[in-house]
């Protein structure tokens, strides 16, 4: 049986040769050795102390506050607090934003930030932790992939993420808008082929330069609607320098960008290098030197206007929620002040008062799937609380709950019968070691289950 080592095409090895930092023999032997790295990121916001996550001993990632190597991957599905979202898997090379944030963005100061290429979720519930203050655009092209985009910010919670699916082009309608620009740009994936062995055989030579090239249309696309001053912050899980520095060097003859380059530790093994021309600063990640996979970084500054203004037709597209409405929904907020509540159809959705002209801007120019939290829907004289508000930060904490041994707490997420043996009847928050899983209502001799049903664990 052949190894992962010598599945490697031969041209793909010779093509790193000239690359900073490439060893072949360790590059090789680490993929020979097919060892998995899992890594973890909790949500703060949610938990402040490592989860317990399959009951194993939890190493911190170097470069990201909060996020941890797991010694073995546990299945996630079968974690109550996964699906709580009290932590989100993500690979450790892609979490160093969150060092290239504290450096080069500094605090957060109620920053518009746009996540261009952002499905599953990893790096926008990131920034959705970084910019706590901020407004988090996540964007997906793909329509089917910004289900689980959707899914995970709801998952998350923090209810400052608006996610969109539309084509880079069509954000050259909200010029100089953006503070923070992160393109994690579609690649030639050649940095993940340890972790997702199949995509060796869709590499070449040819499909590089055609990812380049996608890699140069996406960037002039969404550049305008970056503001003068702004940060790009550009990356990919390529190893191939057409896709890297070359790029690096493609935007600062493009555009007026200042190359922002930041302090690494000797011990994480990350690779500073320079692209050929401008010397612009970027940064490999190579598995034989770092605990994670492959992995390309680099960050600019805007020296140039954006021309053009943002229009917003005041009060014309976002329907306020009434007086009444808002005193009923007011009973399940932990606080309603400083919240902007409106409706979509039926749904009451509540987003920070100080972000209400920025939403209704966005929707007149993007296809939004989901903006702030969505509370629930008014049925005669109740509310019919969402699935969003149950994990949202905004929920009120002394609602009536039942918490739930981990057996039961699965037999929910199923969507199974659960015995709630004495429970109080009403609608009830499920809780798992303290953490909302979702809604349910007890009724005499049963309770129905209100968890979502496409995203039900499916296996037993």
């Amino acid at each position: 049986m052949q190894t992962l080592a010598e599945n490697l095409p031969i041209a793909f090895v010779n093509s790193l040769e000239h690359c900073a930092g490439f060893d072949r023999t360790a590059f090789e032997a680490v993929h020979k050795a097919g060892e998995k790295v899992t890594s973890v990121r909790l949500n703060t916001a949610k938990t402040q102390v490592p989860a317990n996550i399959g009951g194993q001993e939890l190493s911190p990632v170097p470069w990201c506050p909060g996020a941890y190597y797991l010694a073995q991957r546990p299945s996630f599905t079968f974690d109550p607090l996964f699906h709580a979202g009290t932590y989100y898997v993500q690979e450790a090379s892609s979490m160093f934003l969150w060092s290239v944030l504290s450096q080069v963005a500094g605090e957060p100061g109620g920053e518009r930030v746009l996540d261009l290429c952002a499905a599953p979720g990893g790096k926008s519930t990131l920034l959705a932790s970084y910019f706590h203050n901020g407004l988090v655009v996540a964007n997906e092209v793909i329509r089917t992939r910004s289900n689980v985009l959707v899914e995970n910010s709801t998952k998350w919670g923090t209810g400052n993420m608006v996610v969109t699916n539309n084509d880079p082009s069509h954000f050259q309608a909200l010029p100089g808008y953006f503070d923070v620009m992160v393109v994690d740009a579609p690649c030639s994936g050649s940095g993940l082929f340890r972790k997702d062995p199949e995509a060796i055989s869709e590499w070449s030579e040819d499909n590089v330069t055609l990812c380049s090239q996608r890699q140069q249309r996406i960037l002039a696309d969404v550049y305008p609607a970056l503001k003068e001053g702004g940060l790009l912050i550009y990356s990919t899980c390529s190893y191939s320098s057409e896709e890297d520095e070359e790029i690096l060097d493609w935007l600062m003859k493009e555009f007026a960008l200042e190359s922002c380059p930041v302090t690494l530790q000797p011990d994480w093994g990350i690779v500073p290098v320079s692209s050929p021309e401008k010397k612009a600063a970027g940064y490999r990640f190579y598995p034989d030197k770092v605990k994670g996979e492959g992995f390309f970084i680099a960050a600019f500054r805007k020296k140039e206007h954006s021309s053009g203004t943002v229009f917003v037709k005041k009060n014309t597209l976002l329907s306020p929620a009434t007086k009444q409405e808002a005193v009923m929904v007011a009973g399940w907020l932990q606080q309603s002040e400083g919240l902007f509540l409106f409706k979509q159809k039926e749904t009451i959705i509540a987003v920070q008062e100080k972000w209400r002209d920025d939403i209704a801007a966005l929707q007149q120019t993007l296809h939004i799937r989901k903006a702030g939290v969505a509370i629930g829907e008014i049925k005669g004289k109740d509310l019919v609380p969402d699935h969003a508000l149950a994990l949202s930060l905004l929920v009120k904490k002394d609602l009536q709950v039942w918490e739930f041994s981990k057996e039961n707490a699965l037999q929910y997420l199923r969507r199974k019968d659960v015995d709630m043996g004495e429970a109080p009847k009403g609608w009830t928050l499920a809780r798992y070691e303290g953490v909302n899983l979702g809604w349910m209502k007890v009724l005499p001799g049963r309770m129905n289950n209100y968890y979502p049903v496409e995203w039900r664990i499916l296996k037993d």
